[in-house]
């Protein structure tokens, strides 16, 4: 992963994310009332719903809503159905693209896929065709702003959390984790006083694609699509933007 810099996509695509906050927070209701629904009410003892609060938190969700999606899943009666469906394919450029969904109606949210896909000049491929592109990795991301520690003390208190890996640029730490060990990590640097500015699971492209202008900008504007989509949860892409 070296040379790979998550937080800069992060921070490159902050100002879109914070215009769409509103379908930002209807999703994660969905991720929360599915992983409460499966696993039940208590993040104590629900590491699926923990994560998806995690998640809903690091977005500034109120919390009125985070109770709100936790007591429609435990209440009464079946309720929604959702299946977590993935999609593989390639962008502009060949760039390696994975799409992950929560949806209630399969054939809506695969035609809406492939649509984004094929007006920006992409095309989906077979279950298989790039995931073995990407690692699932636990993230975190620590910003040195204010912060009076040096890069020999935050890969200290990574190994002794039992980090994988430090990336280090002048504005932010990077911290990966085997996904099994994020939330034992997260937990040690949250309890030895570093504010994290990110923290959640995700896929790590193992090699990232170089894009000129002119795919870079149908790139971004594929991934808009596709994260408008009320029915898309993440997308994932091997483009270094």
């Amino acid at each position: 992963m070296a040379g790979h810099s998550k937080w800069k996509n992060i921070q490159g695509r902050k100002n879109a994310q914070d215009a769409k906050r509103g379908k930002i927070f209807q999703k994660l209701s969905r991720e929360i009332y599915m992983a409460a629904k499966t696993g039940g009410p208590d993040p104590d003892t629900n590491a699926s719903l923990r994560l998806a609060v995690d998640k809903a938190k690091s977005a500034n969700m109120p919390n009125d809503n985070v109770q709100r999606a936790i007591k429609k899943a435990t209440a009464s009666g079946d309720g929604e159905n959702y299946d977590e469906v993935v999609y593989e394919g390639y962008g502009p450029g060949g760039v390696a693209v994975l799409v992950h969904a929560l949806t209630d109606n399969r054939n809506r949210t695969a035609t809406n896929v492939r649509v984004a896909f094929q007006k920006n000049g992409g095309s989906l491929g077979e279950t298989g065709s790039v995931s073995y592109m990407f690692d699932r990795k636990g993230y975190i991301a620590i910003a040195r702003e204010g912060l009076a520690v040096d890069e020999d003390t935050m890969l200290m208190s990574v190994l002794e959390a039992g980090g994988e890996n430090l990336e280090t640029s002048d504005e932010v730490f990077e911290i990966y984790t085997d996904p099994q060990d994020f939330a034992a990590v997260r937990d040690y640097l949250q309890e030895e006083g570093y504010v994290l500015d990110q923290a959640e699971l995700t896929m790590v492209p193992q090699t990232l694609v170089a894009v000129d202008g002119s795919q870079t900008e149908k790139i971004e504007k594929m991934i808009d699509m596709l994260e408008d989509d009320d029915d898309v949860s993440e997308v994932f892409t091997s483009a270094d933007l």
